[in-house]
């Protein structure tokens, strides 16, 4: 199944940063908006025990032998900024989806993670420093994510509060106009619901910062999860956590912290999520690429590391890996198999395709290192397989 192109209807947008037009998704989504508030992360919860029963049910699920989907999941997402000074891609950042946009928009969904505010103007919340980093994206490059084909984007990270509740909420309201779903502040939707092709796609996202809906908050991760299973077909999770940079490649069995901060127990979580009703989960925040995982025949994407950051994150070595992972799912939610598609990032420009597909086999020996007891094979080209076929 492939996704038709949305009506594109035009308007103007006028920003500090820059102007132009801008194409509209007809798709809308009500707009969220509530006042939210940084604080330092609270204790950690303790560990739970993983579930040895199967998921929870789809009671909306609609399997159909020989019906499937197509999801598309990508990291972080960062398309320049006018803070502290100005770095932006020429041309409004039109080019910098070139090379990826085709596979974005022939999925049934694509997701990834904005990773930083949406705004044109405001006080940065952060306090500064070495580690201190602040993005604010110009509200002109709203229309980018739509004409690449996103349906989704979790704003559950890091970056989300740094020019604070009014930078909040003109990003929610720059992707409402551009009729993309997002979820991951505390205080707004808990989570969104889209019909596309006749399936209702539920999404939900999670961060380790206290104005997010939090992954270390565990029973409120089922909860919401069980609510959305309710209401859709195909329940996504997007979450945002683990360390930062080359040094934490490697998915850890326990909790991680980095800069003194709780940054989750990931793998507990992803499964935590699973057992709850998730049929996908993909995650995002160390800035380079982790293991996947099939865990109870549903996928997980530990971390996809940066997609489109083209300035302000470091794009040198391991952190240009920009992998697209094209997950096939059955209509009841089962993975029936994926491709890693391997890009590149260059700084200053969007991902580029890589022909030696680095990316995807970086992804193939975390996986091999880190998760035992696979039921499914990496080949080298990125194909995913099961171990059945």
């Amino acid at each position: 199944m492939r996704k038709f192109l949305l009506t594109l209807l035009g308007g103007i947008v006028i920003c500090a940063a820059c102007g132009g037009t801008y194409n509209r998704k007809s798709a809308s989504l009500a707009e969220q908006a509530s006042d939210v508030r940084d604080t330092l992360p609270s204790a950690a919860q303790p560990a739970r025990a993983f579930s040895t029963e199967a998921p929870a049910a789809r009671p909306n699920a609609t399997a159909v032998a020989g019906d499937t989907v197509t999801i598309c999941v990508v990291g972080d997402i960062m398309m320049g900024t006018t803070y502290p000074r100005v770095q932006l891609p020429p041309d409004e950042g039109r080019e910098l989806f070139r090379d990826c946009g085709d596979l974005l928009r022939r999925a049934d969904v694509a997701c990834g993670n904005l990773e930083g505010a949406m705004t044109d103007g405001g006080k940065s919340t952060k306090r500064g420093g070495t580690h201190s980093y602040s993005f604010r994206m110009p509200t002109c490059f709203a229309p980018r994510l739509s004409e690449a084909g996103f349906d989704f984007l979790g704003l559950a990270n890091n970056h989300a509060n740094d020019f604070g509740p009014d930078g909040i909420r003109s990003t929610e309201r720059c992707l409402t106009e551009q009729g993309i779903g997002f979820a991951g502040i505390k205080g707004h939707e808990e989570s969104v619901v889209k019909e596309i092709g006749g399936i209702k796609y539920g999404f939900c996202a999670f961060g380790h910062n206290r104005y997010t809906l939090r992954h270390q908050e565990t029973g409120e991760v089922r909860r919401i999860i069980s609510d959305l299973r309710e209401r859709c077909d195909i329940l996504i999770v997007s979450f945002h956590g683990g360390g930062e940079g080359g040094g934490f490649c490697h998915l850890p069995d326990g909790r991680e912290t980095f800069l003194g901060e709780d940054r989750g127990s990931l793998r507990e979580f992803a499964r935590i999520s699973i057992d709850s009703g998730a049929d996908l989960v993909y995650g995002h925040g160390p800035h380079v690429v982790r293991a996947v995982e099939v865990y109870k025949e549903r996928f997980i994407a530990y971390s996809l590391g940066n997609f489109c950051t083209p300035y302000g994150i470091s794009v040198s070595g391991i952190n240009g890996y920009a992998p697209a992972i094209e997950v096939k799912l059955g209509r009841d939610g089962r993975f029936l198999g994926g491709k890693i598609h391997s890009f590149v990032q260059q700084h200053g420009e969007g991902p580029h395709w890589d022909e030696t597909c680095a990316p995807a086999r970086e992804i193939k020996s975390l996986t091999e290192a880190d998760i035992q007891g696979r039921s499914f094979f990496i080949d080298n080209d990125g194909t995913i397989r099961n171990a059945t076929e």
